[in-house]
Formats: structure tokens, C-alpha cells, sequence
């Protein structure tokens, strides 16, 4: 054995230590972080699309411009700055500024130009009927300068089916997106949306309302003619007179609207009515049999005639293989008989169509749509 000059033993070699695996351990993270980052960018949609929170502004209060209230004399809200307020003057006399109070609009879809669908629960002072409203105003509202102090044309759209609860236009169909981009194709007027539930409630008995005041049921036709009207008058630029208003429908929605406009020439000029009935038939019109010619679209049509005015302008679109097989027959006997006079009349025949929003909605655009915008006046832009 060797020994060191002391005596003692000579320190062993020192052993070398293993080598750090560093570029292992990083290429291992720099996996872990790829992955997360793809699957963030794959579940940012899903959860954009199913409104999963953080990744939606569904609920988020929704302005559609600052509105006076009379009451206080000043505005109430921020607002979002757009769209023009109660103190910018109209562009003319035919311009009605939002009245107001401003209603607590909710956010219910953003659409992908930002404009909103917003949602508002309205309690309507004149039918005493509480209910849903969605609402919709085209980014020429909100955010085209020229358009700042203008009136805007309203149509109410009412859906078909059950019709309480909800209404499928304000999600269905993209008939948002297709008014967007109809008018840039200069089809259409840019109209606002009042979108409103049509039933007090469910019709899985066969019950319906016929969007009329029937004697001991919710004021149905009241709700859908005067107090949604408010609701759009309160919150939004429109046009004092009947040409900046119209319906729209499908189904019992159809006839709803088409019963309205006869039934009020005064407050709404044109309507476009998809597979209507031309008749009210809800069993809850049994035992009031005055009423029901009161809403009855025969009757109506034939008493603006005799007096002779005003006009209205009434569209409608019917497949071939609607799930009612008097409907279009009924619809065509209806223009022969009562398309005369004040009432125009205006018929799209959709070849193979069938009963339901999937068939009305993309045929909207070409033909209805474009014929009641002819009638319809605004908004006019500033100079």
C-alpha cells in the first residue's frame, strides 16, 4: 500500500458527476407547453361557442346610446357612445328620439361583427302581460356616423311553433347575420329587431292565442302591438309615422303579424307573413264569436277596402309541401279575393318548401324582404 509523506492515506480519485440532462428536461417542457397551447387554441372556440365563462360577455349589460330621461332631465347611463343619444337632433322631423326609461338590455349572442342580440324581460303597461324580448340593432346603427341622428325601421318577428319562452329568430336561421349582409348587398332596409315571445305560455294542448286580445285570456295582441312598440320607442331611434314599422311571421307568427297590420293600417304599413292561416282558429275563441271577427284577417281586409285605405303591403311565402295542404290554396284565394284597393299583396312560392323556419328564412332575402323594404321608409342619412 502506498502512503502520502503524513502517514496517511492518499484521497481517493474524485469520481466525475453523472451529467445534467438538461436538454432532456427541456425539450420535455417545451412538449408540456406545447400541448397545453394547442389544446387552449382548440378549447378556446368550444368554450366561446358553449359559453363557457371566462370566454363569453353572454349577460353583460348591452346599451344601445345614451337616452334622456324626462324625468331627471339627464342621461341615464353611460351608455356605449354609439348610435347617437338624446342629445344629438334628428336629421329631420320624421325622426322620434329614444323617450325612454332605458331598458336593462342583457346580452344574449355576439354576433361576429359585434353587434349584439340583446334580452330584456318587458312588463307591458297596456296588456299587463310580462314577457321575453330580443332585440338586434345593425352595426349602421351603433357605429356608421352618417347614420348618428336617424330614424330606423323596426320589424317584429315573430317565430312559429309554441312561441313562448323563446323566439328561434333571435338564434335561428342566422337571420341576423343574413339582414347584415343583405342590406350590404343592397337588398334590404337596415332594420331593428324586436323579436318577442308570441304565447303566454306552452301550446302542448293545442292551445294557442292567435297574437290576439281574446275575452279572459293574457292580451296577446295588445303586448305584440303597442307595448313592444314602446319597448323599441323607449330605447331607440325609430320613425314617428306607420312607414318605419312592420311585422314578420311564420306559421301562427304569420298570422299574427298579418292579423296586426290589418287590424292597425294606422301604426304598421307591411307585413311579411310565411305559411300563414288566414283565419283565426284557436279553440280559445269558442263563445266569442264577435271577438273573433274582430281578428279575423278576412273581415279586416274587406273593411279597409270598403274605406278605402290606408294601403298596406302584404307579403307571403309558402312551399309546395307545407305540412297543411289548404295552406297555399287558402293563401292564393286570399290575394284573388281580397288583393284589391289599399291592400297589396305579394306571394313568393318556394318549391318544395316546407313548413318551418328553415325553409322561410334563407328565401327572406330574395323576393319578401326586398319588396317590403320598397314600402318602407328610412333611415335617412345626415348630410
Amino acid at each position: 500500500m502506498t502512503h502520502s509523506p503524513s502517514g496517511l492515506h492518499a484521497p481517493p480519485s474524485p469520481v466525475p458527476p453523472p451529467p445534467r440532462r438538461r436538454s432532456s428536461r427541456g425539450k420535455r417542457w417545451a412538449v408540456v407547453v406545447a400541448c397545453v397551447v394547442v389544446l387552449g387554441l382548440i378549447a378556446w372556440p368550444v368554450m366561446v361557442h358553449y359559453e363557457i365563462p371566462p370566454f363569453t360577455d353572454k349577460g353583460a349589460p348591452v346599451s344601445y346610446g345614451k337616452i334622456e330621461q324626462p324625468e331627471q332631465g339627464s342621461a341615464k347611463g353611460k351608455g356605449n357612445g354609439k348610435g347617437g343619444g338624446a342629445s344629438a337632433a334628428p336629421v329631420d322631423s320624421k325622426v322620434l328620439m329614444p323617450t325612454g326609461p332605458a331598458a336593462d338590455f342583457k346580452n344574449a349572442r355576439t354576433l361576429d361583427d359585434g353587434t349584439h342580440v340583446s334580452l330584456v324581460t318587458l312588463e307591458g303597461k297596456k296588456s299587463g302581460f310580462k314577457g321575453k324580448v330580443w332585440v338586434w340593432a345593425p352595426k349602421e346603427y351603433t357605429d356608421d356616423p352618417k347614420y348618428a341622428k336617424s330614424g330606423f325601421p323596426v320589424m317584429i318577428a315573430l317565430p312559429g311553433g309554441p312561441g313562448y319562452g323563446t323566439n328561434y329568430w333571435w338564434a335561428g336561421f342566422n337571420f341576423q347575420e343574413n339582414m347584415a349582409k343583405w342590406y350590404k348587398e343592397g337588398k334590404v332596409k337596415p332594420f331593428l329587431l324586436a323579436m318577442p315571445v308570441l304565447n303566454p305560455g306552452p301550446d302542448d294542448k293545442g292551445i294557442y292565442w292567435d297574437g290576439s286580445d281574446i275575452p279572459g285570456q293574457p292580451k296577446m295582441g295588445t303586448w305584440l302591438t303597442e307595448d313592444v312598440p314602446d319597448l323599441m320607442r323607449a330605447n331607440f331611434r325609430t320613425l314617428k309615422s306607420r312607414d318605419g314599422w312592420a311585422f314578420m311571421g311564420s306559421s301562427t307568427g304569420g298570422f299574427a303579424g298579418l292579423k296586426a297590420v290589418l287590424k292597425h293600417p294606422d301604426k304598421f304599413k307591411a307585413v311579411i307573413a310565411n305559411g300563414p292561416d288566414v283565419v283565426p282558429d284557436s279553440p280559445l275563441w269558442n263563445g266569442h264569436e264577435k271577438e273573433k271577427a274582430e281578428n279575423n284577417p278576412e273581415v279586416l281586409a274587406k273593411r279597409l277596402i270598403d274605406t278605402k285605405g290606408p294601403d298596406v303591403y302584404l307579403s307571403f311565402q309558402v312551399g309546395t309541401r307545407e305540412s297543411n295542404k289548404h295552406t297555399l290554396p287558402d293563401v292564393r284565394k286570399f290575394i284573388e279575393t281580397y288583393g284589391k284597393g289599399p291592400v297589396h299583396t305579394n306571394l313568393k312560392v318556394i318549391e318544395g318548401g316546407r313548413h318551418d323556419g328553415a325553409t322561410y328564412a334563407p328565401n327572406l332575402g330574395d323576393g319578401p324582404l326586398q319588396w317590403v323594404s320598397e314600402q318602407i321608409e328610412g333611415p335617412t342619412p345626415s348630410s
